[in-house]
């Protein structure tokens, strides 16, 4: 997953607005007392309080003193965070590991991360040490071994040694995943291993989603194929999902609905919206109000709300009435467990969510 990066973060709270972080029984971890706040990585919250950012732990104990002009999520043990214009590295105790020197920088994958001097890109270790001089105009998170780098507007990847396995010369391309690699060449799209052989011919009008259980879905008339780029399911619907859980959400005629692997129907179009099975349910939309389905289709949850989320860790947060209404948070039986009293709030990471009440 890509990092946060430094130079681009934005707040998404309003002057006078507080974040706090609340537990599954909905007591206060942490009260409003946050002008800005991120979710829990690794065990600990980048919190804000007037303009300088710090970390607490689960209990709501602060563990690193809000002291910082930015920061970032912990990711592999370190944590990217600005100090005066230039960004380094702490630790969980707060101990500057590697010095701020930096113009930009993402978290760390597999042991090493990109950082940016002056207009050129490089990766160093968590040591701090450069292993890979900065010379790319564009460099992303090693995935699967390898990185994606930017050189003369063309994109290429990269061995941890910084030796070019792939030359640069895709004008579109995404990181590793499942083996495979996303790139456009000559406007459409295709997939390459990690050798650079095309193994699915760039054909593609739209940029696909992604291999979501091995299938991948292809935008125009909406189908998916597999890693070989043999259609799996013929193009067909008029918009549709990625997999999860064994279906994918496709539409047809403004109706959504359910197929499986085979391309069969298995849910029969019929909601005015859905989305992706998460934790067993999906959440799907009909007659402008939400609710939740297994996997059968059966209503699990009426629907009746204004507004609704996915279920994380066995709770979705949904609101009752109109766009000012409050947020709260369901059991899968549909039970309101945390009444709403939240004008935002996010989904529960690690026992904790962050929400926020307006001033």
């Amino acid at each position: 997953m890509r990092k946060l990066l430094l130079l681009l973060f934005i707040s998404l709270a309003l002057v006078g607005d507080k974040y706090g972080f609340i537990d599954k029984t909905g007591k206060w971890v942490a009260e409003l007392q946050f002008d800005d706040a991120w979710g829990f990585s690794e065990g600990l919250a980048m919190v804000s309080i007037g303009g300088k950012y710090g970390y607490i732990d689960k209990t709501g104990k602060e563990v690193i003193e809000p002291q910082f002009n930015k920061a970032g999520e912990f990711s592999e043990g370190l944590v990217a965070v600005v100090k005066g214009d230039k960004i380094g590295y702490i630790d969980k105790t707060g101990k500057m590991v590697i010095k701020p020197q930096f113009n930009s920088a993402w978290g760390f994958s597999e042991g090493l991360v990109a950082v940016g001097i002056g207009d050129k890109w490089g990766y160093i270790d968590k040591t701090g040490k450069m292993v890979i001089e900065p010379q790319f105009d564009g460099a992303w998170d090693f995935s699967e071994g390898l990185a994606m780098v930017l050189i003369g507007g063309k994109y290429g990847y990269i061995d941890k040694t910084g030796k070019e396995v792939i030359e640069p010369h895709f004008y579109g391309a995404e990181e590793f995943f499942e083996g495979l690699a996303k790139i456009v060449i000559a406007g459409k799209t295709g997939y390459i291993d990690k050798t650079g052989k095309v193994v699915t011919k760039p054909q593609f009008e739209d940029f696909p989603e992604g291999f979501s259980e091995s299938v991948e879905l292809v935008s125009d008339k909406c189908g998916f194929i597999d890693k070989t780029g043999e259609w799996v399911i013929e193009p067909q619907f008029d918009r549709a999902w990625g997999f999860s859980d064994g279906l994918a959400a496709v539409m047809i005629d403004g109706k959504w609905g359910y197929i499986d692997k085979t391309g069969k129907v298995v849910i029969e179009l019929q909601f005015d919206m859905a989305w992706w099975f998460s934790e067993g349910l999906a959440m799907v939309l009909i007659g402008g109000k939400y609710g939740y389905i297994d996997k059968t289709g059966k209503g699990v949850i009426e629907p009746h709300f204004y507004g609704a989320e996915e279920f994380s860790e066995g709770l979705a947060r949904v609101k009752k009435g109109g766009e000012s209404a409050k947020w709260g948070y369901i059991d899968k039986t549909g039970k309101m467990v945390i009444e709403p009293r939240f004008d935002w709030s996010n989904d529960f990471h690690e026992g904790v969510a962050l929400v926020l009440i307006k001033d």
